[in-house]
């Protein structure tokens, strides 16, 4: 069986080549996602391999399932971009890692936050022209604010760790309290207080349909104006139009968005010579406290490595009949309720 990789990046495709090859498996990488256009080259493979930015939908799966596909490793732990239920029907395995390394997301938001707080971007550009004025520059001590943490997972306890060790106040949103985060003094709040209170907003749920927008015109409207929002989870949770609003009001002291809502078939491209046909994506990038990155939160080696471990086991796992928590839909495993990791 030889297994069809695809949207793997050039950092990523050594180690997952070299486990591939360690556990005896074959297999091949392509660079391209798999979307409806790159679906017929899975034909022949029973195996496949994709990445967070990948578009199984009915049509995708159900092509991929003509060509002789019946297993799907997805290489990341969210699974909004697979219709479940379709690869249910069609009797297909489908497997995501379902954990790695929290801290690689969680220190990126701190990075974003940190980069929005200090000015950094724009005293590099300065600097670079040999400018050193400190005008425009002055940002605020994290020390003695508030950190409001949307969702308290593995990654959201990672940040409030990190908060806490900035002597932050912590206030959290999520359905079942942590006992970690309690300990470190976080008190959970309704979604309106906790959006009215902290200085640093950052998200860290799962996108289904209740998180949908879950920063919206509302909850936009009752943050306060010199507020950070920082989004390194999924794009969907904010409302871009509405935030975009917003920011042409003069809200907010800084946006650091690592997630996009419509970047599927943007991020993880080079789109530099291309115009911009997203009017949303290009008004946001206009904007000086605004820092948007191309979805590369994870994307440490440590992270990065645990998710091709992971994802060969899942591999391995099909071959050999087994049942792992990983695998979402299969035999004798019916499409599941939405994720709980963060």
């Amino acid at each position: 069986m030889e297994i069809l990789a695809f949207g793997v990046q050039a950092d990523e495709r050594p180690l997952l080549e070299t486990a591939l090859r360690e556990r005896q498996l074959s297999g091949r990488c392509l660079e391209v996602f798999l979307n409806r256009d790159t679906a017929p080259l899975a034909a022949g493979h029973e195996a496949v391999t994709v990445s967070v930015n990948a578009r199984l939908d009915a049509e995708v799966l159900r092509t991929l399932a003509a060509g002789g596909t019946r297993m799907i490793a997805q290489r990341a732990t969210g699974f909004n971009n697979i219709a479940l239920d379709v690869a249910d029907e069609l009797g297909m395995t489908v497997a995501r890692v379902s954990a790695y390394s929290p801290y690689s997301v969680a220190e990126f938001a701190w990075a974003l936050t940190m980069a929005l707080n200090r000015h950094v971007p724009r005293a590099v550009r300065r600097t670079r022209e040999f400018d050193f004025r400190l005008d425009g520059l002055m940002g605020r001590d994290m020390h003695g604010r508030t950190a409001g943490v949307v969702g308290t997972g593995r990654i959201g306890a990672a940040f409030a760790r990190i908060a806490h060790g900035f002597g932050m106040r912590l206030l959290g949103w999520d359905l079942a309290p942590d006992p970690d985060c309690e300990q470190l003094g976080m008190e959970y709040v309704g979604l309106d207080r906790l959006l009215q209170d902290a200085d640093v907003v950052s998200l860290h749920v799962p996108l289904v349909p209740d998180t949908h927008h879950l920063i919206g015109r509302a909850a936009l409207d009752a943050m306060k104006d010199d507020a950070l929002l920082i989004n390194t989870s999924r794009g969907g949770l904010v409302d871009t139009e509405a935030l975009v609003d917003q920011l042409r009001r003069g809200r907010f002291a800084g946006v650091g968005l690592d997630v996009y809502e419509a970047e599927a078939g943007v991020f993880f491209t080079d789109r530099s010579l291309d115009v911009v046909q997203d009017d949303v994506l290009a008004r946001l990038m206009t904007f000086g406290n605004v820092l948007v990155t191309s979805h590369q939160a994870f994307w440490t080696h440590d992270a990065v490595s645990r998710i091709v471990d992971t994802t060969v086991t899942n591999l391995e796992d099909y071959v050999a009949g087994r049942l792992s928590a990983n695998v979402l839909v299969g035999p004798g495993r019916p499409a599941p309720r939405p994720p709980a990791e963060r």
